[in-house]
Order: structure tokens, then C-alpha cells, then sequence
């Protein structure tokens, strides 16, 4: 199906020529008189020359039999040539009722996780329709990605992306109105939920875990769950007030107890993690260069801090991954801090991902 395509609806009468598309599932029709209907690809197909536009089909019934013996028109019908109209309805389950919808992100390759592209789903876990809008921050504004209807209990392919566009789709937001066809329901709020999405966590293979919804491993985000919403776009103030001064008095508990402590061992080693999830709030906007260069002054930075500690031991957790981060800091090491000792920490104790450091 392309542009300029003529076509016509299969579940009811009409149709027109395509104007363009939506994403992979929405096509544009443009009637007679000029306007485009956004309509499913599945609810259309493509036809020859012939004028199915609403005024032609009218006309044309009205000239049924005039001419034309019924026993032609029995010759001519081919009941194989008649579209499929009938749906079924969608199956409602126990519990539905209450909204759950999430976000998953699937790799298309699991075991090539440097290089495999992902698919990005929309999951209607209820009873009930649901109509979305799918946006991206760009700023202090927003660009919509997508928007279409989900059935009942069912998920739906939004789009597949490479790896380089994980930096656009940092913030996310999804607007969700919820309802139901044919049959009374309880209405539901509309839902406005605003979350980030950790571009570090692509790279980790283990942040794919087994779920209800995919035969492989997903990550999965929580947009509303049980009629709550995960992260709402337009925080309650009151909540804001009540989640501040728990966390104001959790700090006073917190700092209390810390107080109290005996004084640490002044010979136990200092642990640094190198992670950049660790030492990052957000990756979002770095390239994989600026996100070493942070980890490298942090261990830089470390080292001179504690130079004057003679005899002093650091522990630098940066992973094994590719070896880069590692080799960068042996590097260091062997040419900026050669009167250092170092060696592999405790795999034990830090795993095989570790380099001890000694202050001499």
C-alpha cells in the first residue's frame, strides 16, 4: 500500500485514496470531499479503478435492478470476493477491571546485546480499551511519537529502534483514556504519567527479566497498576508535602543513628563504584567518550584525595563489560601514579570486576 493508493473500508461503506500514514498501523484516507480519516491498514484494502466513495455506493444501490436481472447479479457474486466484517468481541478476564498498562522494551537479539536493535511495546493488561498518546521530551517541550487504540488484554508493537536513539527517549510521558464498547462501565480518570527511562540499563543484559507478557526476557515499565498510576505527570501537592517531610524525618532518623556509630576502621579499604549509574543521576545526552572521562576523574580525583593516607587501600569496582574502563585505569596507573601499588581485588569479596590500589 502506498500513497496514492485508491481503497476502501472493509467494516463499513466508503473509502477514498491514501494520503499518507501514522506509524506502521495507521493509514491516512482522504474522501471526495477532502478530508483525511485516520483508519487501521487492517480495515482496508486496496481496490482498482473503482469509485467506492460514499455517494457512488448510494447511487449505485439506487440503480440495483434497473437494467440489471437478478439472475446477472447472482452470476456475478462471489461470496470468496466478499470482505470479512464480523470481530469478535474482545474477552474480558477476573480482576480486569481495575487499569494496568505498562511500557516493555524487547532486544530483538539477546545474546548480541552491543548491537541488537529493540522493539518498543504499549501492554493493556484490563478490561477495558485503551486510547494512548506516546511522547518524548525535547526540552522543556514535547514531540508525540504516537498515538492509537489498544484492545482488551492485548499489546501492541510501537515502533523499533536502534541504540542511538536512546538519548531522545530519556523522558517519556503517556496519556491514556480509558473505556469500553457496546456494554456500561465504571469510568476511569485519565491518566497522565511522566517517567525516565535509563539509557545504562540497555547495555546490561541481566535488566531483561522474565515476565507475564513476552516468552523472552523484557524490561518493563509501569505505567498505571491497579487503577494508580506509576509516576503522574501533575504531582498532588499534598503528596509532594507528606513524601517531603517523611523523607526530611527518615534523614534526622538516619543522621541519629549514624551519631551513634562506633568510628569506622581506619584501615578497612575505601570502595568506589565506577559505575556510571552509580555516578550519574542520568547518561542521558553523553556519548560513551564523556561518560569515561567522568569515571577516569573520579578515580583520578580519589587517588589525590587520599594521597597523604601512606599505605591506604581504594577499591575500584569497575566491571569487566569490554575491559575499557579497566585498561583506561591500569593506564593511569602505570604512567600518573606509578608510585601506587595495585592488583586485582578479592574477586570474592568484589567479583572478577575489581583493582586494588595502595597509597605509598
Amino acid at each position: 500500500m502506498k500513497i496514492g493508493d485508491k481503497v476502501r473500508f472493509l467494516s463499513e461503506t466508503g473509502g477514498g485514496k491514501v494520503a499518507g500514514f501514522q506509524g506502521k498501523d495507521i493509514v491516512l484516507v482522504e474522501d471526495e470531499d477532502g478530508f483525511q480519516i485516520p483508519t487501521a491498514i487492517t480495515d482496508v484494502v486496496v481496490i482498482g479503478n473503482e469509485d467506492y466513495s460514499t455517494a457512488n455506493v448510494i447511487e449505485a444501490k439506487k440503480q440495483t435492478g434497473k437494467g440489471i436481472s437478478a439472475k446477472t447479479q447472482d452470476e456475478d457474486y462471489d461470496p470468496a470476493d466478499r470482505p470479512i466484517t464480523f470481530k469478535a468481541a474482545p474477552e474480558e478476564r477476573k480482576g480486569g477491571e481495575a487499569l494496568s498498562a505498562y511500557i516493555a522494551f524487547v532486544p530483538v537479539n539477546p545474546h548480541e546485546m552491543t548491537t541488537t536493535p529493540f522493539e518498543s511495546y504499549f501492554i493493556n493488561d484490563s478490561n477495558y480499551y485503551m486510547r494512548f498518546v506516546y511522547m518524548t521530551a525535547e526540552g522543556s517541550a514535547w514531540h508525540m511519537k504516537l498515538t492509537d487504540e489498544v484492545e482488551p488484554n492485548t499489546k501492541l508493537l510501537m515502533e523499533e529502534f536502534t541504540r542511538d536513539k536512546l538519548d531522545t527517549m530519556s523522558r517519556v510521558a503517556i496519556q491514556i483514556i480509558a473505556y469500553k464498547r457496546d456494554r456500561t462501565f465504571i469510568s476511569k480518570p485519565a491518566i497522565n504519567a511522566d517517567f525516565r527511562i535509563d539509557p545504562v540499563k540497555f547495555y546490561k543484559l541481566h535488566t531483561f527479566r522474565e515476565n507475564d507478557f513476552f516468552e523472552q526476557d523484557a524490561l518493563i515499565y509501569t505505567i498505571v497498576e491497579n487503577d494508580k498510576t506509576a509516576r503522574p505527570l501533575v504531582i498532588d501537592p499534598n503528596e509532594l508535602k507528606r513524601e517531603m517531610m517523611a523523607k526530611a524525618s527518615a534523614d534526622r532518623t538516619s543522621a541519629a543513628r549514624k551519631d551513634k556509630k562506633m568510628p569506622q576502621d581506619k584501615n578497612a579499604p575505601l570502595v568506589i563504584d565506577l559505575h556510571a549509574n552509580e555516578l550519574l543521576d542520568t547518561t542521558a545526552g553523553m556519548s560513551s567518550t564523556e561518560i569515561l572521562n567522568h569515571q577516569l576523574d573520579v578515580f583520578r580525583n580519589t587517588l589525590k584525595e587520599n594521597a597523604s593516607n601512606k599505605g591506604k587501600k581504594i577499591i575500584f569496582i569497575h566491571g569487566k563489560g569490554e575491559g575499557i574502563l579497566r585498561h583506561a585505569i591500569v593506564n593511569e596507573l602505570r604512567h600518573k601514579f606509578k608510585q601506587y601499588q595495585y592488583q586485582d581485588a578479592s574477586f570474592q569479596e568484589y567479583g572478577y570486576g575489581a583493582t586494588q590500589v595502595t597509597i605509598k
